[in-house]
């Protein structure tokens, strides 16, 4: 049998190993993030942080989709029923301007062409054109394509939800 001392001893030395293990577990939490993707299984990007130093750097690890793929089986309906996300900024069926720049024929239009809206330093110097893997790149978070851009939108995560999106826009210059 044990004594009571023995036993007090048992259960205290379990009581500090769990403590040890949710401090570690805590710790390492605080160096190291994964975001997960959409499924909560890949990770899209690793952060570290170095305590020391109060440095932050990101690797982005995030699966190379292929948006061309995605949109041949893209269903313009559910874009629209995604484009509620955008409408408080953006119209995409007539050339009028709101927070956002109009979005009548954004594929394959020229980044920050639209003559009578005031971009962003980021994005008026950008140049280049809206084709469907620059839109899908952008929309999946605009504030890491481009800093320093004035669209506050958070960003559309789902592979599916991008494609369907620009297989409505897409729909929209048909």
């Amino acid at each position: 049998m044990l004594d009571t001392m023995t036993a007090t001893k048992i259960v205290g030395a379990i009581c500090a190993a769990l403590l040890v293990l949710l401090l570690g577990q805590w710790l390492a939490h605080s160096i190291y993030q994964v975001n997960k993707s959409e499924h909560g299984k890949e990770p899209h990007s690793i952060i570290f942080a170095d305590l020391e130093t109060n440095v932050v750097a990101a690797i982005d690890v995030a699966p190379v989709v292929d948006i061309a793929e995605l949109l041949a089986t893209a269903d313009p309906a559910k874009g629209k029923k995604v484009f509620a996300k955008c409408k408080a900024c953006h119209k995409a069926n007539e050339e009028v301007n709101g927070v956002g720049p109009h979005l009548v024929a954004i594929i394959n239009r020229a980044v920050g062409e639209v003559a009578d809206f005031r971009y962003s330093n980021p994005m008026a110097e950008l140049g280049g054109v809206w084709n469907v893997e620059e839109l899908s790149a952008f929309i999946l978070n605009p504030k890491s394509y481009l800093p320093g851009t004035k669209m506050s939108f958070a960003g559309l995560k789902k592979d599916t939800d991008r494609a369907h999106l620009i297989a409505y826009l897409q729909s929209l210059q048909d």
